[in-house]
C-alpha cells in the first residue's frame, strides 16, 4: 500500500465516523412523528407556514414547532388543556381564535392526534430538521 493511502485511511474512517445515517432511534421518532406531521400540513402550514403574517407562530419545520413547545408556551407537553395550540384547534367556529378560522375546523380524528401527542410529551423527532408542506386545499376562506 503507498504511504499516501496509508495517512489518507484515518482521514477517511474519521469522515465516514461523521456522516448522518439516521440511527434506528430516530426513524422510529419520525415515524411516530407522521400522524402528527401529516394534520399539520393539512390544516395548519398553509397559513402558519412560510408564507405566514409576522404575527402568527411559525409551524414551517420541526424547528419552529419546538419553539412553541415547554412550560408557559403555545404546547404544554402533557396537558393538551393548556396547551393554546390544541384549545384553538377544538374550539367551536363561532368562538374567536378557532383555527383553522370560517369553518373549516380540522376533524375530531385529527384534533385526536394532536391531543394524544401532546400527551404523550409533544416529542419531536431528534434527526435533521423536517420542513413541513402544504397538502391539499387551504384550509380556510380568504
Amino acid at each position: 500500500m503507498k504511504p499516501s493511502l496509508i495517512l489518507l485511511f484515518p482521514v477517511l474512517l474519521f469522515l465516514a465516523s461523521c456522516a448522518r445515517v439516521p440511527t434506528a432511534q430516530v426513524v422510529a421518532e419520525q415515524k411516530a412523528f407522521e400522524p402528527v406531521q401529516r394534520v399539520l400540513e393539512k390544516g395548519c402550514v398553509h397559513c402558519h407556514g412560510d408564507n405566514r403574517l409576522s404575527s402568527m407562530p411559525s409551524i414551517e419545520s420541526s424547528r419552529a414547532l419546538a419553539r412553541l413547545v415547554g412550560a408557559g408556551k403555545w404546547i404544554v407537553p402533557g396537558r393538551p388543556d393548556m396547551s393554546r395550540f390544541y384549545q384553538v384547534v377544538v374550539f367551536p367556529d363561532e368562538v374567536p381564535g378557532a383555527m383553522p378560522p370560517t369553518g373549516h375546523a380540522i376533524s375530531n380524528k385529527d384534533a385526536a392526534v394532536l391531543k394524544q401527542w401532546i400527551i404523550n410529551g409533544a416529542r419531536l423527532p431528534s434527526g435533521p430538521e423536517i420542513h413541513f408542506s402544504p397538502l391539499g386545499q387551504m384550509p380556510r376562506s380568504m
